[in-house]
């Protein structure tokens, strides 16, 4: 029997799937973050940890899956020679590493043209019109990912210790931040020296518990990343455009702040990004159908 391999990595975990050749899931594990824009070696690591624990689960030997093919949808899988630097390290027959939200869009929209938001620890948004493949966004929330966890986490850090320096007014929420470094914000900046997206997008719960209880700096930090999405959806929104699927953890959050242009277009996914990357693989495709623009 042929397998295949849909690995579906971002900023806080690592979901694996073995399939046989159809694209039926026959197991499937999660380990840790695998962005490998911010941690090459820690995203390998927990790539090989989710297939071996899938892998038993299939009872199926490492070996045979060195004669499968795998498709990787991972952050940071668009930009630098990160993704080059992987495929040299991998197990698998022929490894093809493409963007997380390559393989959400697969799964979300299946043979539909649409739109996807990726609303998670980091934020990209993809298009599909007429057999093209377009991205908005995913560059990384030093310079990118508008309205992610990591951008929203940070943002409230900042809101923290300007409420601190008595630049603003605080809130509960950030009486709470300040009490988790013991009150002493030297702390919080030593915190974010050398943060990643995961540490920043820790905070993003603690925001939308706050804004559903009313506390003013959460909510307004969603209603700025309200505004993002919708910057960003327009863009990529065509006006026959049907289809929008938002993904990822705050899609729900967001999905109930956006106004009624964009509301009565949003459908359910059709499947997830590891299904989305399974049935690539198994297609024995890198891309959907047609050329990413």
């Amino acid at each position: 029997m042929t397998y295949v391999v849909g690995i579906d990595g971002g900023g806080t975990s690592c979901r694996v799937a073995i399939g046989d050749e159809t694209g039926r899931i026959l197991a499937q594990a999660r380990s840790g973050p695998a962005n490998i824009r911010t941690d090459l070696e820690g995203a390998h690591a927990n790539i090989v940890a989710a297939t071996t624990t899938a892998a038993e689960r299939a009872n199926l030997s490492m070996d045979v899956l060195g004669t499968a093919a795998a498709v990787l949808g991972l952050a940071g899988g668009n930009v630098g020679r990160h993704a080059a630097v992987l495929r040299s390290m991998l197990p698998f027959r022929e490894s093809r590493v493409v963007s997380d939200g390559l393989i959400a869009l697969h799964g979300a929209l299946g043979p539909h043209d649409g739109v996807i938001a990726i609303l998670g620890t980091g934020s990209v948004f993809f298009v599909r019109r007429q057999g093209t493949v377009r991205s908005v966004g995913g560059w990384g929330f030093q310079v990118g990912d508008l309205a992610s966890g990591a951008r929203i986490g940070r943002q409230l850090l900042e809101e923290t210790l300007l409420a601190y320096d008595g630049v603003r007014p605080g809130s509960a929420l950030t009486d709470r931040v300040m009490a988790t470094f013991d009150g002493d914000p030297r702390r919080i900046v030593d915190q974010v020296r050398d943060a990643t997206p995961g540490f920043y997008g820790s905070f993003a719960p603690s925001i939308v518990e706050a804004a559903s209880a009313g506390d003013g700096v959460a909510e307004d930090i969603l209603e700025a990343g309200r505004r993002d999405v919708e910057r960003m959806l327009a863009v990529v929104v065509a006006p026959d455009t049907d289809r929008i699927c938002l993904l990822g953890g705050l899609a729900p959050t967001y999905a109930a702040r956006l106004s009624d242009t964009y509301l009565q277009r949003l459908k359910p996914p059709i499947g997830d990004a590891l299904q989305g990357a399974v049935a690539m693989a198994a297609a024995g495709e890198a891309s959907l159908a047609g050329s990413t623009a």
